[in-house]
C-alpha cells in the first residue's frame, strides 16, 4: 500500500502529464523560440538541440522544486505557530480540495484554473523582461538560465500544485510534490515533434482525460476524508 507521499507524488506526476496539452500551449512557444533562435547548424542536428532542451527543462523543473520547497516551508512555518495537529487536518483539507479542483480540470469537468493564472500575471509582468533579453539563446547555460526564469511563468496547474504543496508539511516534501509535477510535464515538452503530437492525441481523448482527472479528483476526496476518520 502506497503511504500518503508516495501516492502524492505520483498525483502529481499524473497532473503534470495529463496536463501536457495545457503544457505544450503555454510553454511550446518558448521551446520553439528557444530552438529556432540557435545557430542553423544546431539547430538542424537533433544532438546538438538536446542540450539546450535538456538545460531549459532541468532549470523549469528546478524552479518548480524551490517553489514547491518554499510553499512547503511557508506551510509547515503556519503549521508550528499555532495548534500543530489543527493546523496539519486544516492544510490537508485545504490540498485535498486543490486535488479536487485539479482532477476536475484535467478530466474536463471544470475550467476554473484560468483565474488562478490571471493572478499570478501581476508578477509575471515584472519577470518577463529580463526572460526576454535572454533570446537568442547561445549556449545550454544561457538556456539553463532561461528555463529556470520562465518556470515562474504564470499556470494555473503550477499554482494549484504550489497550493497543494503548502499543506504538504515540509519544505522536502513540498519540493517532492513539484518534482513529481515537473517530471510528469517532461514527455510532452521534450519530445516536441511527431512523438508529442501522438502523445497529445492520446491524452485528449475523453476516457483517458476523465479517467485520469477522476483517479486524481478521488485521491483529494480521500486526502480530505483522513482528519475525519482519524477522529472517529
Amino acid at each position: 500500500m502506497l503511504m500518503p507521499a508516495e501516492a502524492s507524488f505520483l498525483a502529481a506526476f499524473l497532473v503534470g502529464l495529463l496536463g501536457g496539452v495545457h503544457c505544450v500551449g503555454m510553454c511550446g512557444g518558448i521551446v520553439g523560440a528557444l530552438t529556432f533562435g540557435l545557430p542553423a547548424n544546431v539547430r538542424q542536428s537533433p544532438g546538438r538541440v538536446f542540450p539546450y532542451l535538456v538545460a531549459y527543462n532541468l532549470a523549469r523543473i528546478s524552479a518548480y522544486v524551490v517553489a514547491g520547497a518554499l510553499m512547503g516551508g511557508l506551510g509547515w512555518l503556519a503549521a508550528s505557530l499555532v495548534a500543530l495537529n489543527a493546523a496539519q487536518q486544516v492544510l490537508q483539507v485545504i490540498a485535498g480540495v486543490f486535488m479536487v479542483m485539479l482532477g476536475l480540470y484535467l478530466a474536463g469537468w471544470w475550467s476554473g484554473l484560468a483565474r488562478v493564472e490571471q493572478a499570478g500575471g501581476v508578477i509575471w509582468r515584472r519577470i518577463e523582461p529580463f526572460a526576454r533579453k535572454l533570446l537568442p539563446v547561445k549556449s545550454p547555460s544561457q538556456a539553463w538560465v532561461l528555463g529556470f526564469v520562465w518556470g515562474w511563468l504564470p499556470c494555473g496547474l503550477v499554482y494549484s500544485v504550489l497550493i497543494w504543496a503548502l499543506a504538504s508539511g515540509s519544505p522536502a516534501q513540498g519540493a517532492l510534490l513539484l518534482l513529481g509535477f515537473g517530471l510528469g510535464t517532461l514527455p510532452n515538452l521534450m519530445l516536441m515533434g511527431v512523438f508529442a503530437a501522438q502523445l497529445g492525441r492520446f491524452l485528449r481523448k475523453p476516457w483517458v482525460r476523465a479517467l485520469a482527472g477522476g483517479l486524481v479528483a478521488l485521491f483529494g476526496v480521500y486526502t480530505v476524508l483522513i482528519p475525519f476518520m482519524k477522529a472517529i
